[in-house]
């Protein structure tokens, strides 16, 4: 699959346009589809431009539109929406893919694939993981790389095929670290309970990582939302890696003082952020194994009432 294909990426936005400005740069035909009309002219008329952790440049060779439907058919399909924008962006899927088109969704959160799979067959979907990355909108047809660590990549049921090496091999000839695991639910999960731990925390404190940590109050919130989450995460069947919960999630915040995860970010914006898909998925999880989770579903509320004034 490294060799020129036509992919669409849906949901432009920061993280998409990392991703279609590489996939361009490494010779695919790209289409940027987002609702944001001043950014889908932008690019039609000037490129996308990405600047930072990558390089500088404007890449003038992708087409952008607000409706999938100008793109026509394509290979590959990445979804890049936030959460609560998975389904309509599945629903432009299903209309425009062919049967033997991939779809490649890449989240925040759990349940993607669950959100998909109301729309189209899952038989051709993929999930991703985005460890490490960092991007902003700088402006319409603009984004800031601030950093990139690793894309995970795997099939929905597990196992290693030979498509799932085939799109390894696509991303990492475009320039990312890119790796095919065979239990991407995994990698999810492990990544969910460190978004749990920090988002809803960090976004009601209205504090960065570390601010976070310094607050011993805070901190120990935040490890309760960790511990609810990984007991339903255990009940759910998945294979961790680790046994210490506490100690996981404390080490990977250790490395981060400075950041803020992107839920406080948005409401610092002023916008919605991924409550549902983050924290408040915990509770809907936790409800399908009689397990209580009263901090997420306390924290998941208060974000929501935060975010009823936007």
């Amino acid at each position: 699959m490294t060799e020129p294909r036509k992919i669409a990426i849906v949901g432009t936005g920061a993280m998409g346009s990392v991703y279609a400005v590489l996939l361009a740069e490494a010779g695919h035909e790209v289409w940027a589809v987002d609702g944001w009309q001043d950014h889908v002219d932008a690019i039609n008329r000037n490129g996308l431009r990405l600047s930072g952790a990558s390089g500088d440049r404007t890449i003038t060779s992708i087409r952008a539109a607000t409706d999938l439907g100008e793109a026509g058919a394509c290979d590959l399909y990445i979804i890049a929406t936030k959460a609560s924008g998975v389904g309509d962006a599945a629903s432009m899927v299903a209309s425009a893919m062919r049967p033997d088109s991939l779809v490649l969704t890449i989240q925040n959160g759990l349940g993607a694939g669950d959100r998909i799979a109301g729309h189209m067959p899952t038989a051709n979907v993929l999930l991703g993981v985005a460890d490490g990355f960092g991007a902003s909108m700088k402006g319409p047809g603009e984004a800031h790389h601030n950093a990139m660590k690793l894309i995970r990549l795997g099939e929905m049921d597990g196992g290693m095929t030979d498509r799932l090496k085939a799109l390894e091999a696509l991303w990492q000839a475009a320039g990312f670290n890119a790796r095919a695991f065979p239990d991407i639910t995994q990698l999810i999960w492990e990544k969910f309970v460190c978004n749990v731990t920090l988002s809803a925390p960090c976004t009601a404190f209205n504090v960065n990582i570390g601010g976070l940590m310094a607050n011993d109050e805070a901190w120990q919130l935040a490890l309760a939302c960790a511990r609810e989450a990984h007991q339903c995460g255990l009940a759910e069947g998945v294979n961790f890696s680790f046994e210490d919960i506490d100690r996981y999630v404390t080490d990977f915040a250790t490395l981060m003082p400075d950041a803020s995860p992107s839920m406080r970010l948005d409401h610092l914006a002023g916008r919605r952020s991924e409550i549902d898909a983050i924290n408040g998925m915990v509770p809907v999880v936790g409800a399908r194994h009689g397990i209580a989770t009263p901090v997420n579903e306390t924290l998941a509320a208060l974000v929501r009432a935060i975010e009823a004034g936007f």
